[in-house]
C-alpha cells in the first residue's frame, strides 16, 4: 500500500497512541500488580490490533508498537540519580516480554482478507 499523507496521519497518531499506552501501561503494571499487568497488556494488545484493522495491513501494528517500545525503553533506563521506573520484580519483566511478544504476533498475524463476492459463488 502507498503511503498517502492521510494515512502517514493515521500512522503517526497510532504512534503517538503506542507511547500514551507504553507509558500508562509502566505505571499500571507496577501500581496493581496482578490485576494491572493484565489490564496494561491488553491494553496494548487492543490497540495493536485495533490500529492493524484500521489500516488494513500490518503498518498500522508496528507503528504503535513502536511508540510502546520507545516508551517503555524510555522508562527503563536508569537516570544519573539511580531512580528507575520500574522495578526489578518478575511483573516488570512479564510487562516488557508480554508486551513484546503481543506486538510481535499482532504484526505478523495476517489480517484474513475475504474472496470477492464474485468469487465465492463458483456456480455464477
Amino acid at each position: 500500500m502507498s503511503l498517502t499523507p492521510g494515512r502517514a496521519v493515521v500512522l503517526f497518531v497510532l504512534f503517538v497512541l503506542g507511547v500514551l499506552v507504553g507509558a500508562a501501561g509502566a505505571l499500571l503494571q507496577g501500581g496493581w500488580f496482578p490485576a494491572g499487568l493484565l489490564l496494561a497488556l491488553l491494553g496494548a494488545a487492543g490497540l495493536f490490533h485495533g490500529g492493524a484493522r484500521l489500516t488494513g495491513g500490518r503498518s498500522g501494528a508496528l507503528a504503535p508498537a513502536g511508540g510502546w517500545v520507545l516508551a517503555v525503553l524510555l522508562l527503563t533506563a536508569s537516570r544519573p540519580e539511580g531512580d528507575f521506573l520500574f522495578g526489578a520484580g518478575i511483573g516488570s519483566y512479564l510487562f516488557l516480554l508480554g508486551g513484546m511478544v503481543v506486538a510481535v504476533m499482532c504484526a505478523t498475524l495476517g489480517l484474513s482478507r475475504q474472496p470477492a463476492a464474485s468469487a465465492a459463488r463458483l456456480g455464477k
